[in-house]
Order: C-alpha cells, then structure tokens, then sequence
C-alpha cells in the first residue's frame, strides 16, 4: 500500500505541482496562481473553442457536480450512504435538500487498468471523501458494524482509511494534513 501511495502523490504532484503537499491555505492560494496547462496546438484549420489560443483561456470545469453509478439495489444503498457518511441523495420533493460538500482539494486521477488500488480488479472506479476526523469517523462506522482499516502511516498530505458500501464499491476517506 506504501507504494501506491507513493505512485499516488506522486501522480498528484505532477497535476498540482509541488504546492500539492503545503498547507491547506497555501493549496489554497498556490492553486489560485497556478500555471495554465501546455496544450499541444490545434491541427491546422481546425477551429477551436475551448483551448488556449491566441491569449484565450480555456474554459474548466468548477467542480463536480455529481456522481452517479449502478447499483444492485439502489434505495438501500442511498440510505446506507446517508446513514453512515451523510450523504445525502438528490432531492425528489419540495423543501428536501441535496448534499454540499465543503470546499477543498479534489484529487482527480485515472490509474492503469491494471492498479490494485482500487482492490477488487472488478471495481472500475473508487470513491474518496475527505473527512475532518479520521479517527471519529472510523469509530463511528465501526459502532454502526462497518469494517474500516485506517492506515497507520502519517503522510505529509494526510491520512487514509479504507472500507467498502454494502455492493462492495471501494470507499477512501482521506483527512488532508
């Protein structure tokens, strides 16, 4: 696991440049003054409408703004999401709120088809949510009968727990240093 997360911040840095492993404030603001990406120039002729040219900034993405995926029984699942992590599903009625989450880092980061990060070679993607307490959260699950394996190890970008939903779907929480 030491290694993968190595590959992981390593992986990280090259996308955030070093400022990935400062504070949080200084994230902050190094994210804010941050280099634009090289892009490779367009094929001759071709239009472009969201690259950097000609002293155009491309358009980004702001966020996430949702996260939608298969389930073998999606209600329960919801539930149990909201139940143990807080999670709020979208509303369906009037007056009902949709979870909001907190400001702050989004590692975004593809991994080869053949990592074993994720654990199950069957899982094509993993979830992972930041916490303000890994050790009260993972107390919390754990009361509630949930397995959770929190890493012992300190990074200098924080620290790491693992457990999985009831279908199995690989979950990292992650309290940032």
């Amino acid at each position: 696991m030491f290694f993968l997360r190595r590959q992981l911040i390593r992986t990280l840095s090259l996308s955030f440049g070093s400022s990935f492993i400062l504070g949080r404030n200084q994230l902050a603001i190094a994210a804010q003054t941050a280099a634009q990406p090289k892009v490779s120039p367009p094929p001759e002729g071709a239009a472009v409408h969201d690259g950097i040219t000609g002293g155009t900034e491309m358009e980004k993405v702001t966020g996430i703004g949702g996260f939608f995926f298969r389930a073998k029984d999606p209600k329960p699942l919801a539930l149990w999401y909201q139940q143990h992590l807080g999670i709020l599903t979208i509303p369906t009625k009037d007056g009902e709120t949709a979870w909001q989450q907190e400001a702050g880092t989004t590692a975004f980061t593809p991994f080869p088809e053949t990592s074993k990060y994720f654990g199950d070679p069957q899982k094509v993607w993993m979830l992972n949510f930041r916490v303000r307490d890994l050790e009260k959260m993972a107390a919390q699950l754990q009361a509630a009968g949930i397995e959770i394996k929190v890493d012992p190890e300190a990074y200098p970008y924080g620290r790491f727990g693992r457990l999985h939903d009831p279908e199995g779907n690989p979950i990292e929480l992650w309290q940032p240093a």
